[in-house]
């Protein structure tokens, strides 16, 4: 259940790396989004346009999902003056990065699993 009181809507904005954290985040948001509509509702590339991102996060709470330290979606919020509602790094949660490597099932779930708990917190 969500539990945040008001009903502004949650919006994902993933980091545009290409190692295996980046796609993780990519997959994990198009996995939420799917399975959590009434929660979720849209995914943002932090590689899009500053002017597509700004349309779609006007009144509304971004979690922000980076893969690494590097904070690469964070950094593109914060060149829109926008505060993350959320933040979530990947590396964080115990996932390691290995390069251009896929993302495993195991790091798959175990991130879809800190989001969630995050945003029910």
């Amino acid at each position: 259940m969500r539990k945040i009181t008001d009903e502004s809507p949650l919006i994902l904005l993933t980091c545009s790396g290409v190692s295996n954290t980046g796609k993780l985040t990519t997959q994990v948001a198009g996995i939420l989004a799917q399975k959590e509509p009434d929660l979720f509702e849209g995914h943002l590339h932090a590689k899009q346009s500053t002017r597509d991102m700004e349309a779609v996060i006007n009144g509304g709470k971004v979690v922000v999902i980076d893969g690494c330290g590097d904070h690469c979606a964070a950094k593109k919020l914060k060149s829109l003056c926008i505060t993350p509602h959320i933040h979530i790094i990947a590396t964080e949660e115990g996932i390691e990065k290995k390069g251009m490597a896929d993302p495993l099932f195991d790091e798959i779930e175990t991130l879809i699993a800190a989001v969630l708990r995050k945003v029910r917190q």
